[in-house]
């Protein structure tokens, strides 16, 4: 048996780090979005007691550092099976080293078509639980949609939908190591944090620019060189007429939004002169489960 599954990226409306635990990792209270940027997966039953990855992109792990794999394994023991004959194929356009959950992404994609795989044993809750063991992300990426994310991400309230919008999302050729961004927001301490509640607000209300203008992610205030081209590809996301303009994740991708399709593909054309990465793209809705 072969099912497809497509694998959709995340942005940050919002990201606030609330504390550090105990455990050393960190709090989080995140406004989450999924939009069209997507990976298509292909999983398919074989004959091997093995699981197998190829992708496209060559420098992709394909054993267990592979969330995909991880998920895939972690499911066939939740559902007791001992067979392990899956054969998984990953064609990426979600960039890695983004803030976009890209591996997040397609280990969730992993976990729904398993989920098809197998009879659907799991609910909805079960594989964000089962998720939540996987990585940070996964939990949000089962379904998607427009979500507030509490604690390392593992604790997800669905919102009401963002409005239909264009999405300018563009990466610079450089990735940013999250643990490093992370040691630095240690040390300097924050004094500014996104207005969570009015963005949920704007959410209710379906307020484009209200939604526009509260996207904050904390991590911008952390003094680091590469911030300076994060700025530099805000700063054309405004000046070609975004609403609002903000780093997702811990970088490095930065995106705009905007209420004209016109305006949004003149800006991609601008930034593409100089980024290889630049995609218009539009808000994702929840997926059943």
């Amino acid at each position: 048996m072969r099912v497809q599954e497509t694998a959709y990226a995340k942005l940050n409306l919002t990201l606030d780090v609330t504390a550090k635990r105990p455990d050393g990792y960190h709090d989080m209270l995140m406004v989450m979005q999924t939009v069209s940027v997507t990976d298509s997966l292909v999983l398919e039953q074989t004959g091997e007691d093995r699981i197998q990855v190829s992708c496209n992109f060559r420098y992709i792990p394909t054993d267990e550092r592979n969330l995909a794999v991880r998920a895939a394994m972690m499911y066939l023991d939740a559902i007791g099976e001992e067979k392990r004959g899956i054969a998984i194929r990953m064609e990426k356009d979600i960039p890695v080293g983004a803030g976009m959950a890209g591996g997040s992404a397609d280990a969730a994609a992993v976990l729904r078509g398993m989920n098809r795989l197998y009879d659907r044993r799991m609910s909805r809750r079960e594989l964000e639980e089962l998720a939540a063991n996987v990585g940070s992300d996964v939990a949000f990426c089962v379904s998607g949609g427009t979500a507030l994310a509490r604690g390392r991400g593992e604790l997800l309230e669905d919102l009401e939908p963002m409005p239909d919008c264009r999405i300018v999302i563009c990466k610079p050729g450089f990735s940013i190591s999250t643990p490093e961004l992370f040691r630095k927001l240690d040390q300097i301490g924050l004094r500014t944090h996104p207005d969570t509640p009015g963005m949920l607000n704007a959410l209710r209300e379906g307020d484009l620019r209200g939604i526009s203008m509260r996207m904050f992610n904390v991590f911008e205030e952390v003094d680091d060189r590469r911030m300076r081209s994060e700025a530099e590809i805000k700063h054309v996301l405004l000046d070609y007429g975004a609403l609002g303009a903000v780093m997702t994740g811990t970088g490095s991708a930065v995106f705009g939004i905007f209420n004209a399709e016109e305006a949004a593909e003149c800006c991609a054309a601008e930034l593409r002169k100089e980024h290889r990465f630049c995609r218009v793209a539009r808000p994702a809705a929840r997926l059943e489960i």
